[in-house]
This record gives structure tokens, C-alpha cells and sequence, in this order.
């Protein structure tokens, strides 16, 4: 049965007196019984201390850490009951996958029928039973983060932790593990923590998103609800590629229409003080006779879409475009929004305003 994990307070201080730095700024999340959270934000924000602390591989400063309702910051990372998987893949380079995946096993005493047994479920998971043989320098590096995957699984423990383990991978094998991460996890119901920077990561593997900027939980919520409501401009302009517009304006309210640099939209704003509207490129469009007017800058087909950066008043506009949109470098063209999909947040804070 999955567990759960509660983060109560944590704060991590590395130094003393005047040379003390707080990475981590009393952390509150609750993972429930089986969910897949990720943790998200650039490099320096804590996260991979955090990920540190539940492991034990760091102490805390203050705080409480609870698995299945059992405070465990006193207990040594091998009472943990807590699977890892690192960036770096971390095997023996003289054992074979077999040897690598039943290790652990095998330092708990496992005997060796029911530990042949556990090695290839865990490998028919991954499959990579065809690989029992082999030792790590005969596998690509997809295959080695497999079995790297495959040793933390056959313990089947309570928690399952992942430190930025796509990292090393080209870009085709990162969308292959991605996959194969989130099939694993369908499958184990293992509860799981997973650290990275990159967002399209976190948008596609998690339950939940906990975003964090230096050492402060910004946000935690469904990726639909990261992207949709951001509770701020750093939020807003992190989740997402390309990341959401940002146009400073302001309006007078009772109807009135919302005035920034260079044009002016007929949009509910919030009234009597400067605001910064949040647009996503695919909610801005092309409009012949729109009064709104730009340069176009950069047209960046991707296949499916055509990025177009444009050039206005108010600062660069990215939106997404049709895939056989064709447009010249240095053409005017005229911008429209949606008027269902704005986002408002103060300018002075960057928090989010509600409409009521």
C-alpha cells in the first residue's frame, strides 16, 4: 500500500552567524498515498535540498518529516524505507543488470530464489529482460537509467525519489523515458517525489507541481491549474513554452478599456492602479485590422505550429500561430487577445488579482 508524506516546516540553514544562508524557508506540502509530485524551479532554489532532506542524505534545521504518519528526520536514510534514482545512473560497472537490479536485495538477506524472481518482474516492468546479461557499459544510456530505475523498484519501498534522472539523456530518449516514468509509476502506484528544472517535465509527469524560487514554495497544484491560474509573474513566466506574455497597463474600470504603451484592449480590468495583464501565445492572434499594431521579429516553425515574435510598444509578443502561417521578417501586423483567458496580476507584488 503507497504511502503518504508530509513536509511540515522545513527549513534548512547552511553557515552560521553572518555567513548563514537559508535555502529552504519552512516548506509545507502534504504528498498523499501514491500521488506523483514533482518538484520544479531553476537551479539554487532548494529543491534538490529538499529532495536531500527526505532521503536523509541532509538535516534539516527545523521542521517536521513524516512517512505514513511516522516521523523519520532522526532516522538514518537506510531505515527510510526510500528508493533513489539519481542524475547519474550510479551502478556497479562489473556487475551485470541482473547483479545491479537484485543488489539491494541481496544486502537485505533476500534469498536468492525469491530475489531471481523479484529481479525479472522488476525487469518485465522495464522491460529490459533481454538485458539481464549484460553489464553497464554494454547499454546505452536509456537502458542504464532503466536499470538504474529497475534496482530502486525491486525493493518496492514506501517512497520513490528521482534527482533530475533524465538529465544526461538526448532529447528523443528524455520523451522516451518520460513515458516510461509515468508508466511505472501507473503501474508500481508507488508514492513518488521527482526533482528537475525543466517544465515540460513537470507539466507532463505529475499529479501535482510544487514550484519554488529561492527557497520559498511559490505554488502547488494540478499542471492544469499551474498554467491556467499562476499565483504570480514568477509562476505565470516559468510554466509554460514558450512562457506567457506580459503586457503593464492600466484601467479606469467601469467599462473602460485597458490602456498600455502603444494601443489599448477592450478587456474587464482591475481598476485605479497599474496593472500587468498574462497572456499565453496561443490565446494572442493575428489580426489584419486590428488597431494593435507590431513588427514582426522572429517566425519559428516547430511542425505542428509557427511560433511569431513580434515587436510592439508594450515589448516582445510571442504567440502560436498556424502551422502554414508565412510572414516576412520586419512585416506590421495587427495583435488581438482573448478575452476568455487573462490572467491579472499586480505589477507592484506580481501577485494575482481575482476579478470579482
Amino acid at each position: 500500500m503507497a504511502s503518504s508524506l508530509e513536509i511540515a516546516g522545513i527549513r534548512k540553514v547552511f553557515g552560521k552567524g553572518a555567513a548563514a544562508v537559508e535555502v529552504l524557508k519552512k516548506i509545507d506540502i502534504l504528498v498523499a498515498p501514491g500521488e506523483f509530485l514533482i518538484l520544479v524551479g531553476p537551479s539554487g532554489c532548494g529543491k534538490s535540498t529538499l529532495l536531500n532532506i527526505i532521503a536523509g542524505l541532509e538535516d534539516a534545521t527545523e521542521g517536521a518529516l513524516r512517512i505514513a504518519g511516522r516521523d523519520v528526520l532522526d532516522v538514518a536514510p537506510a531505515q527510510r524505507d526510500i528508493a533513489m534514482v539519481f542524475q547519474s545512473y550510479a551502478l556497479y560497472p562489473t556487475m551485470s543488470v541482473a547483479d545491479n537490479i537484485g543488489f539491494a536485495l541481496e544486502m537485505r538477506k533476500v534469498p536468492k530464489e525469491a530475489r531471481t524472481k523479484r529481479i525479472h518482474e522488476v525487469a518485465a516492468m522495464l522491460q529490459i529482460e533481454n538485458l539481464l546479461d549484460r553489464r553497464p557499459a554494454q547499454l546505452s544510456g536509456g537502458q542504464r537509467q532503466r536499470v538504474a530505475m529497475g534496482r530502486a523498484l525491486a525493493r518496492d519501498p514506501q517512497l520513490f525519489l528521482f534527482d533530475e534522472p533524465l538529465s544526461n539523456l538526448d532529447a528523443k530518449l528524455r520523451v522516451e523515458m518520460r513515458a516510461e516514468i509515468k508508466r511505472l509509476h501507473h503501474v508500481s502506484g508507488i508514492t513518488s517525489v521527482y526533482v528537475t528544472h525543466d517544465q515540460i517535465e513537470a507539466m507532463t509527469l505529475g499529479s501535482r507541481i510544487a514550484v519554488m524560487k529561492d527557497g520559498v514554495l511559490q505554488q502547488i497544484g494540478t499542471p492544469d491549474e499551474i498554467y491556467r491560474m499562476p499565483v504570480n509573474t514568477y509562476v505565470a513566466g516559468f510554466i509554460g513554452s514558450p512562457m506567457m506574455n506580459f503586457i503593464d497597463g492600466v484601467s479606469k474600470g467601469g467599462g473602460a478599456p485597458f490602456v498600455f504603451a502603444g494601443g489599448s484592449l477592450d478587456l474587464p480590468a482591475p481598476a485605479g492602479r497599474p496593472v500587468t495583464l498574462g497572456q499565453r501565445p496561443e490565446h494572442i492572434h493575428l489580426a489584419t485590422d486590428a488597431a494593435w499594431r507590431g513588427e514582426v521579429l522572429l517566425v519559428e516553425p516547430t511542425g505542428a505550429d509557427t511560433y511569431v515574435v513580434v515587436k510592439t510598444q508594450a515589448g516582445l509578443i510571442t504567440l502560436r500561430a498556424p502551422a502554414n502561417t508565412r510572414l516576412d521578417i520586419g512585416e506590421a501586423v495587427g495583435l488581438t487577445v482573448s478575452d476568455q483567458h487573462n490572467n491579472w496580476f499586480d505589477k507592484a507584488s506580481g501577485l494575482r488579482i481575482a476579478l470579482s
